[in-house]
């Protein structure tokens, strides 16, 4: 259900929707200030995993890769043969040192909860950023990166690719229009972890390998004993003072089309409805249950957001109304099979599913009430650049660098700040009994009802380390 857009029309749309809209025009004036960077130089911090591909589409779009940097020097050394010139580090303190004055883009895919002391470091500089998802590993960093980013007004990029998708922008345009009433329920289930969680922290200590900074990989968390294969490099993600856990790592992707659609900003309460809760302060449960109040917000009517993880799904009345072919793969997955990930959102008249972790699909169901069903005129700008998601957003990342697109990016940090600060209200939830509902004062970043909460929402950064 994706129309084509030609060029011209989106030239011609693009400049009428970017003052309006304002999800992502706080990054236009920077965008248009930095009109003669026809060739920016950047320094890369993660080259590995999906910090490889991030510097490779970041360098195919006329971006010069002048610094690498890795905790791991094997990873380093790797991706070294591809950028032969780049200057290599293992520690983007000395990186950001050494070539500050050299590039004008920083990329930043590092484990969580090091996004933040990198960012932030890097906009301080003036240097625009480009960060993996979720934007940071806290909630008062979140929003000290769309604060920081307003402040220096450089142009900013979360990576949720889903976000450059047609589908996806599509998708919110539906729902915007009233295609299917008014959303008073949003029911969204992940596939993931998969990655371990809810499990405790293993004893003793492994000889660091020589070609890894432990100490850089730890950065502004508390110093722990290197253990193989525990921490580096893939399984971070369920350890609290690494990751964000399943919540964290997804919803970035999965809740971004309801969200932006939505308006769902600053929920007034969380509730872990299935909380297992966090293993001896370690790492996050296996699989839980979490619902999100939002109030009535600009015209929209208040919303329930329900999300799943770990194999939990929504109840039988929300999934009996999807096509029958995704119902069989629930059913294979309640036997044991492989999970699946879904988003619903049940309108008034009726509702928009997405068997796609980044939104990029939608279907209008019943499929036989909208069979003739024609999307509404298009008010989001496409992305002109042809290719997979991960390399339109890059083009969109960089082109508003360069000043060459006027709509500037639209996953910001003014947009993924809000989004992050959303989601991670959810693991506060986590923290506290099952059914406990926590209160939330979005101003304050403090929950009122469950002060115990509020030291998790920040903590002090490792010597060395502060922003």
């Amino acid at each position: 259900m994706t129309r084509k857009t030609t060029r011209r029309t989106f030239i011609r749309q693009s400049a009428a929707v970017t003052a309006g809209v304002g999800y992502w025009a706080s990054s236009s004036p920077a965008a248009k200030a930095q009109s003669a960077l026809e060739s920016p130089a950047a320094a890369c911090i993660g080259v590995g995993g999906k910090g490889s591909s991030d510097t490779s589409h970041i360098g195919e779009h006329g971006v010069a890769i002048v610094g690498l940097c890795d905790v791991d020097g094997g990873t380093l050394s790797k991706k070294g043969r591809e950028f032969p010139d780049a200057k290599q580090f293992q520690d983007f303190r000395e990186m950001l040192d050494q070539l500050g004055d050299k590039v004008d883009i920083v990329t930043v895919s590092t484990p969580d909860h090091t996004h933040a002391a990198a960012a932030v470091r890097a906009m301080r500089l003036k240097k625009h950023v480009y960060c993996q998802k979720p934007l940071t590993w806290s909630i008062r960093e979140a929003r000290m990166m769309r604060e920081v980013a307003d402040e220096m007004g450089v142009v900013t990029q979360m990576g949720n690719q889903g976000t450059s998708e047609d589908g996806l922008r599509e998708a919110v345009e539906v729902i915007r229009s009233g295609a299917i009433g008014d959303v008073e329920a949003v029911h969204i289930w992940s596939n993931r972890p998969i990655w371990p969680q809810g499990i405790g922290r293993p004893e003793g200590e492994d000889p660091v390998p020589e070609d890894l900074n432990w100490d850089a990989w730890i950065g502004p968390a508390p110093m722990r004993p290197f253990k193989e294969g525990v921490y580096h490099s893939f399984k971070w993600r369920g350890w609290v003072d690494f990751g964000t856990g399943a919540l964290g790592d997804m919803a970035c992707h999965t809740t971004n089309m309801p969200v932006m659609a939505l308006k769902l900003w600053d929920p007034v309460a969380v509730t872990a409805v299935k909380n297992p809760g966090i293993f001896e302060g370690e790492t996050y449960p296996g699989s839980s249950e979490l619902m999100f109040e939002f109030p009535e917000r600009e015209g929209l009517s208040a919303c329930k957001f329900h999300w799943y993880d770990g194999g939990n799904l929504p109840p039988d009345d929300v999934l009996t109304q999807l096509p029958e072919s995704f119902q069989e793969r629930i059913a294979k997955q309640r036997e044991g099979g492989r999970k699946t990930s879904g988003a619903v959102l049940i309108g008034t008249k009726g509702i928009i599913f997405s068997p796609d972790d980044y939104g990029a699909k939608y279907y209008l169901l019943p499929e036989d009430k909208f069979a003739d069903y024609q999307p509404p005129e298009q008010s989001l700008p496409r992305i002109p650049f042809k290719g997979g998601g991960d390399e339109r957003q890059k083009w969109e990342f960089v082109a508003s660098v360069k000043g060459e697109y006027a709509p500037g990016t639209m996953s910001n940090f003014g947009y993924a700040g809000r989004l992050t600060e959303t989601i991670l209200v959810g693991n506060l939830a986590m923290r506290a009994g099952e059914g406990q509902r926590i209160q939330w004062d979005a101003k304050t970043m403090t929950s009122p009802n469950v002060p115990d909460v509020n030291q998790f929402t920040f903590r002090e950064y490792r010597e060395g380390w502060e922003i």
